[in-house]
């Protein structure tokens, strides 16, 4: 078994940092559904900008929105208009083809890479 990369959300831009939110990152449905992360999902977030990384866990935004929103703790790492990378993995013992997003500068889908 081995964890492999399911699915990216390539240059986003993060487009509220809320630090007294109990922890998270806020990521537009839409997107979510584009490369299949699930609510409550684990995430590896990385940082563009300052090269910070952490992981989280996804909760649903406004449809179309754009909405890229790091929530308690994370918003100290990352914060409005960095632009990051956000991953998630799955244990599996067969080879998988990732759905990897391009966003551009509002986090609206581009194409797949």
């Amino acid at each position: 078994m081995r964890w492999l990369l399911r699915s990216k959300i390539h240059n986003a831009v993060v487009t509220r940092a809320n630090p007294n939110y109990l922890g998270s990152i806020t990521i537009d449905e839409q997107l979510l559904e584009q490369v299949g992360i699930l609510p409550g999902e684990k995430v590896l977030v990385v940082s563009n900008s300052s090269g910070a990384r952490l992981e989280t866990y996804a909760i649903i935004g406004g449809r179309n929105t754009g909405a890229i929103e790091m929530n308690g703790a994370a918003a100290h790492k990352i914060g409005v208009g960095e632009q990051i990378i956000i991953m998630g993995f799955e244990l599996t013992d067969r080879q998988i083809k990732p759905k990897v997003a391009l966003v551009d500068s509002d986090n609206k889908f581009v194409k797949f890479l």
